[in-house]
């Protein structure tokens, strides 16, 4: 199979080579030089030197010929070292260098596939225990707690909108629009969208934002990830008549927003993990409701809009989370 291979490929210069020996032949003739005998001594010589040559290039190209005449069973097949010219040699490289960008781009693959599943079995897990909730409300001959139904659909809210974003994250640059935004306007909103959740745990948020203080970000996802800083701010406060202070303020080109709150605080050994994917920790199994993505998804976002993350704790005391807006923001 080899063999058939490299006649294919050395074709065309066999094919010149008859015609330059028969073009110095006529070339001969013309000028005068008529000896048959010396021209087929030298069609021979020239016969020999061709087929030691292409005899010499085929046992060197041999094994690399064979290997790439056989359809590989596996991408081990392809990484075996049999090359012996300069071509093959490079053409071995290129092949190792495909195979490892391949490996690399499956790996991740698999890794966002494995993440997926397992992100929407805790989930759905979690989304049992509200509908569990609602179903028993519905059961319960007395008058319909619209309040405790209406918390329950809020936590069903919040879930499918981190589905969505989940989802969403991996053509994050097709669904992303970069504008001026009125950095108040999206903290009120979303405050005020997690007002139900504040009045049940009785926790008071404080807003110290100017009006005109504007930021480049999108919108859209500025508000999912404030309303995750919210709403962990939120749920992780355990003691009633606490406060959230949400701020802001401007530092030469850039702008900095600080979600406050006095909760439990995140322990160290914790702090540099809770923006890993599935990371819950000591306060999510206090909670018992964390799926460890609130936090990993706010983290991959800003970084996508290109908005730098920083959280400090303290335990018992509370925590801070910062959101440091590098593309300048500017004031109307």
């Amino acid at each position: 199979m080899g063999w058939k291979l490299f006649l294919r490929d050395y074709a065309s210069f066999i094919v010149f080579q008859f015609l330059l020996v028969g073009f110095i032949m006529v070339l001969y003739w013309l000028d005068g030089f008529r000896n048959v005998d010396t021209a087929i001594y030298s069609f021979c010589i020239s016969l020999v030197l061709l087929a030691s040559f292409l005899l010499i290039r085929y046992l060197m190209r041999q094994r690399y010929l064979i290997k790439i005449s056989l359809l590989p069973k596996t991408m081990e097949d392809v990484l075996q070292k049999n090359a012996k010219t300069p071509e093959a040699i490079q053409a071995e490289k290129y092949m190792h260098e495909l195979y490892r960008l391949y490996k690399h781009e499956l790996q991740s693959l698999y890794a966002g596939q494995k993440r997926h599943d397992q992100f929407i079995n805790q989930w759905v897990h979690q989304m049992k225990t509200p509908i569990s909730v609602i179903e028993l409300l519905l059961q319960d001959e007395r008058p319909l707690d619209k309040k405790n139904v209406q918390e329950e659909i809020d936590r069903l809210r919040r879930g499918l909108d981190m589905v969505l974003v989940n989802a969403r994250l991996e053509n994050f640059e097709d669904d992303m629009q970069v504008e001026q935004v009125a950095l108040k306007t999206i903290v009120t909103a979303t405050v005020n969208e997690n007002k139900r959740l504040f009045i049940t745990k009785r926790v008071f948020p404080e807003i110290h934002i100017e009006d005109d203080i504007i930021v480049a970000s999108d919108s859209k996802w500025l508000h999912f990830i404030i309303g995750q800083f919210v709403t962990n701010a939120v749920k992780y406060t355990f003691e009633a008549n606490k406060k959230i202070v949400i701020s802001a303020v401007k530092k030469n080109d850039h702008v900095q927003l600080a979600i406050c709150d006095e909760g439990i605080g995140i322990p160290a050994s914790d702090l540099s993990r809770v923006t890993k994917a599935f990371f819950t920790g000591e306060n999510g199994r206090k909670t018992g409701e964390s799926t460890g993505m609130g936090l990993y998804l706010a983290k991959e976002i800003c970084g996508k809009l290109g908005h730098e993350l920083n959280i400090t704790s303290e335990v018992e005391k509370g925590t801070i989370v910062t959101v440091t807006f590098t593309n300048k923001g500017d004031r109307k």
